[in-house]
């Protein structure tokens, strides 16, 4: 894509990092349960509907499956990872230590060789080689790539569903990222090849927050796309800053995208905006790995890739409005999605190489 055709918003809403929680006891040793797992969320907390939801709700199901208990700690900030993980590894209780997100990535590396004998696993990157961790990664610029498809083909139509409606005479589409990172840039990068490939005339325009938790920086980014721009879609990639992504398109009745989970069930209000989600199964990461240790099948130094071909990522469409979308729009859509696992698009994880 040509550079000039991807704009970039700079200095919307950033700001610090939010406490959320501390550690919540109650199980580890004195567990009378037969494994004991130890949750470590990605920073930002629990109550985001979408990624560390996402996650939790992946340990809920393997204890609804297993003899199961599990602690849980909610950083709040990057640097307490190191000490959680140091606290869970410590007294040697827990069956499995789960990492939730990249950013934990360099505290582990640095502790998993100092406690060979703990299994982890660690979601969102594939740099840990150690015999005691095992990788998830998800395939988010193919994933982004189908909501992209989407929009970019919407926002060229005369199209109107439950509070949103696009403008036509505006082919403008926008992305909100969390931190910005290689992880979310990949999102970016999907999202702006699926516009390209469904509308050579369309804009993309992003913005990063600077921040996975900063609702009114999100809110902020998005309405400057809507209200200066035209946009009449933003996809984010934002963890609970995305909420601000909802409000805004519910207040100029513009459309949103959402991310990790379907976010049209678990943010009813914004339910008549959200025109899909890119859901990423982190759940099913989680319970793999639980599911990996019950079976004694769990095996360190791998990486596990998830993608659209089993479900790891996927399209779907809002609750609300998702049946309102065209059917040759979804036809498209859909067709798109056999030639990403087909191989036949092929598509950047870097948003410079679009």
């Amino acid at each position: 894509m040509a550079q000039n055709r991807r704009r970039f918003l700079t200095g919307a809403g950033v700001a610090g990092l939010t406490t959320i929680a501390g550690c919540v006891g109650g199980f580890g040793e004195d567990a009378d349960t037969e494994y004991q797992v130890g949750m470590i969320y990605a920073s930002g907390g629990l109550g985001d509907n979408s990624f560390n939801d996402m996650a939790q709700s992946g340990i809920e199901d393997a204890q609804d499956e297993f003899d199961l208990s599990y602690d849980q700690a909610e950083p709040d900030d990057e640097g307490e990872f190191d000490g959680h993980q140091r606290d869970f590894a410590e007294g040697g209780e827990y069956d499995l230590i789960t990492c939730v997100g990249f950013a934990q990535e360099d505290a582990l590396a640095e502790n998993a060789p100092e406690y060979p004998d703990q299994n982890f696993m660690i979601i969102d990157t594939a740099g840990i080689e150690e015999d005691n961790v095992r990788n998830y990664v998800f395939d988010e610029p193919g994933g982004s790539f189908q909501v992209g498809h989407l929009a970019g083909l919407l926002t060229a139509e005369e199209f109107s569903a439950g509070d949103g409606e696009t403008n036509p005479d505006e082919d403008v589409v926008g992305f909100v990222g969390g931190v910005e990172s290689p992880l979310i840039e990949s999102f970016e990068a999907g999202f702006t090849a699926g516009v390209e490939y469904a509308n050579d005339d369309a804009e993309v325009i992003s913005s990063y927050v600077g921040d996975f938790n900063d609702t009114s920086g999100g809110q902020e980014a998005a309405l400057s796309m809507y209200q200066d721009h035209g946009a009449d879609i933003v996809f984010h990639a934002a963890g609970a800053t995305g909420v601000g992504v909802f409000q805004a398109a519910e207040s100029e009745g513009r459309f949103a995208i959402g991310v990790d989970s379907d976010q049209s069930l678990e943010e009813e209000d914004y339910a008549d905006v959200i025109l899909a989600s890119m859901v990423k199964r982190v759940d099913e990461a989680v319970y793999t790995a639980v599911e990996s240790i019950v079976n004694d099948e769990f095996e360190g130094g791998e990486t596990e890739e998830l993608g659209l071909e089993d479900g790891g990522v996927e399209a779907v469409y809002g609750d609300t409005i998702g049946d309102e979308i065209p059917d040759e729009i979804t036809d498209q859509v859909d067709e798109s999605r056999q030639e990403l696992i087909d191989g036949e698009i092929e598509v950047p994880d870097d948003p410079d190489d679009v």
